[in-house]
């Protein structure tokens, strides 16, 4: 009988020192403060010269990659070839690690909509070359997926587009990152499940209208995966417990995860937007603290007066999240 307690006690011991362990790593991939810098008071507009082309260019390259049909994503029925539009900075070199945004694009679009493509590049291209030629911005991977499935004409059907944001983080996870972070230089030391979660300090995804449903559904699926969070003019829910059971439910903190919302006055998903944010500031427990830097809080909300539902919005959101990124 005294050996049977002796044995109980060193399983328990055991376990306690396995528990202590798992939380203690996540603690050590989650605790530090990875940007330093405030948001302004305002959203800042883009200067017009940066629409212009750079005396320091990046690239853009076509990365193309092999997933599943996003319904019977899990059966890997139907292999789906598919592309990414990547953007590097200048001066990227292999030997060097970069931080990673993810931008989705929105409804009626696909993945060169933001960025172009290498022989077509955006204006939005030149306004990252420039930003970070001008130290506003840090030199980071830009990269552009879509997702639309088994038609490019999927994004350009409400009801469809709602159904394969839910769905992409299967892509995104399984497919998309490891195929991006292999290839090009990140933080992440393997693409294996546990290479993504350990760099997801360093990850960040964005987007607007539809895109932002993929942002707050990469949120509620992949906090394991990413730190920052730049959702724009386009909701999730107006329930602020359910947002932060998503946080509970994976195991995190305030402290683990930082949010920067933007939208317009007179865009038609201002007041949605706007009801999610305050009912997620609402909560009664401070899952979600307001704050314009990631010392204080984990979520930011600026508007821009008279700002409409188009792309010349969307750039200006995306260009004043990804200045204070990382820095």
């Amino acid at each position: 009988m005294k050996k049977y307690k002796i044995l109980l006690k060193i399983i328990i011991v055991c376990l306690l020192f396995v528990g202590c362990q798992t939380k203690s790593n996540k603690n050590e991939r989650n605790d530090k403060i990875m940007t330093q810098a405030k948001f302004p008071n305002k959203l800042t507009q883009i200067p017009q010269d940066y629409y212009n082309q750079s005396t320091q260019p990046g690239s853009l390259v076509e990365l193309k990659y092999d997933t599943y049909e996003a319904m019977s994503y899990k059966s890997h029925q139907q292999i789906l070839h598919k592309r990414a539009i990547v953007y590097l900075p200048y001066g990227y070199n292999q030997g060097k690690n970069y931080n990673v945004v993810y931008l989705m694009h929105g409804g009626w679009s696909n993945e060169t909509t933001y960025l172009g493509t290498p022989k077509s590049p955006s204006e939005f291209k030149n306004v990252l070359d420039n930003a970070i030629l001008n130290k506003q911005m840090q030199p980071m991977i830009v990269v552009c997926p879509t997702y639309n499935n088994t038609s490019q004409e999927d994004s350009s059907d409400y009801s469809l587009a709602i159904q394969l944001t839910n769905l992409y983080h299967q892509e995104l996870i399984n497919d998309l990152i490891p195929a991006v972070e292999s290839t090009y230089s990140t933080y992440a030391k393997s693409t294996d499940e546990e290479g993504i979660k350990s760099s997801r300090n360093h990850r960040a995804f964005a987007g607007f209208s539809m895109g932002s449903v993929a942002t707050w559904r990469t949120f509620q699926y992949c906090l394991d995966d990413f730190r920052y969070f730049l959702p724009s003019s386009g909701n999730l829910t107006s329930n602020g417990e359910a947002m932060a059971k998503i946080v509970k439910d994976q195991d995190y903190s305030w402290s683990d995860f930082f949010i920067f919302a933007a939208s317009g006055t007179d865009d038609f998903a201002y007041s949605a937007f706007k009801q999610q944010i305050e009912a997620m500031l609402n909560v009664k427990d401070h899952t979600f603290r307001y704050a314009n830097n990631e010392q204080e809080g984990n979520l930011y909300y600026l508007w821009q007066k008279g700002g409409i539902h188009n792309g010349e919005y969307a750039i200006e959101y995306f260009y004043n999240g990804f200045c204070w990124l990382w820095q």
